[in-house]
Formats: C-alpha cells, sequence, structure tokens
C-alpha cells in the first residue's frame, strides 16, 4: 500500500479548491506524470497521452496497416 499523502508538504489546495501535488512530492513520485502540473521538476516537455488507454504514445501495440493483398 501506498503511504497517505501529507497536507502542505505533497499537495495543497488552491483558492479554487483544486489540490495541487508539491515539487517534493512530484520528485518522489520519478516521473512527468505530462498533465502539465504547476510545480512538475522535470524539464522536458512531457510525452503525449494516449486517450484510449492514458498511457504515454508509442506503447500501443504496433500494427502494420493492411494492403488489398491481406483481404
Amino acid at each position: 500500500m501506498s503511504k497517505p499523502l501529507i497536507e502542505h508538504i505533497d499537495f495543497y489546495f488552491n483558492q479554487d479548491g483544486l489540490m495541487v501535488l508539491t515539487e517534493k512530492y512530484l520528485e518522489e513520485r520519478g516521473y512527468c506524470c505530462g498533465n502539465g502540473c504547476l510545480h512538475c521538476p522535470y524539464k522536458e516537455p512531457p510525452a503525449p497521452v494516449r486517450t484510449d488507454t492514458g498511457g504515454p504514445k508509442g506503447e500501443e501495440e504496433k500494427k502494420t496497416p493492411k494492403t488489398v493483398n491481406d483481404e
């Protein structure tokens, strides 16, 4: 089981009531989720996210396109 988050250390609530993860938490998590987090410690742009599974692009099964002869 993962450890519980600690308010004001791992996250805080902004003026709109949304939960914002801190740089400390995001760094400890160890990867960029690609959601454009306000305090993201990773300098590289996030990987595009697949809409069908939520995973990074490139992990989907590689399929070869059908040709006329395949039918």
